[in-house]
């Protein structure tokens, strides 16, 4: 799969002079309101303030990051060119208040994450230019492991990349209700739920409408 990298990442890798951090975007919900909140943690020691380029718009976002070891390690993130749902474990800190109030105060099920992989010059300490996105997904299970006494634990989360959206069904396709909810005079299911009991009459046969079979889904989208 080729990557694109901008200009100034380019030049900085050419001379073999970059120095690499992770930073994650994590999106969840006030389990009273519902409301979203955001959080930044990128892999290295204090708070900072970074430029991403924002996967959505393709505009450079400036963001607050909390470091202090937060975030403790990434998973490799296969990279493919094909819409295969890519699956990748994240594990931070279970010791940490602010781990503590995303995973247990918040509804962190299904909340967005966003990866994104900043170059530094390790003379300057700047990076070099903003922050690429590598991955962008849902998270799918979040496992708090309280470990026992000298022993290690954390909170992992699994995270399963944007693509599965397109492996959704939608039950409603099908359904008259919905279809009215795009032109109130659309009747053209109103028959559907029906239809199949229907009974007809031709010469000396009769009997139920004969229906097809339903087409195996591509996608989940038709």
């Amino acid at each position: 799969m080729t990557r694109y990298i901008s200009p100034e990442n380019h030049v900085a890798l050419q001379g073999r002079q970059l120095v690499a951090r992770d930073f994650l975007w994590l999106v969840v919900r006030n389990r009273s309101t519902g409301a979203l909140v955001t959080e930044g943690l990128w892999s290295d020691v204090g708070n900072v303030s970074a430029q991403v380029t924002n996967p959505d718009t393709g505009l450079v976002d400036t963001r607050d990051w909390y470091g202090s070891g937060a975030l403790v390690a990434i998973d490799d993130i296969p990279m493919v060119s094909n819409l295969s749902v890519q699956n990748v474990n994240i594990r931070l800190s279970q010791i940490d208040d602010r781990i503590a109030d995303l995973v247990r105060l918040y509804d962190a099920k299904q909340g967005r994450v966003e990866i994104y992989r900043g170059l530094f010059d390790p003379n300057s300490r700047q990076m070099v230019a903003p922050a690429e996105c590598r991955f962008v997904g849902f998270i799918d299970q979040v496992i708090i492991g309280t470990a026992p006494e000298n022993e290690e634990g954390g909170v992992t989360l699994t995270c399963a990349s944007h693509t599965q959206e397109m492996t959704r069904g939608n039950p409603d396709t099908r359904s008259d209700a919905t279809q009215k909810l795009r032109s109130p005079t659309d009747n053209f299911f109103q028959d559907a739920s029906t239809a199949g009991e229907w009974e007809v009459f031709w010469g000396s046969e009769k009997g139920k409408v004969p229906t097809q079979k339903k087409r195996k889904k591509f996608l989940g989208i038709f």
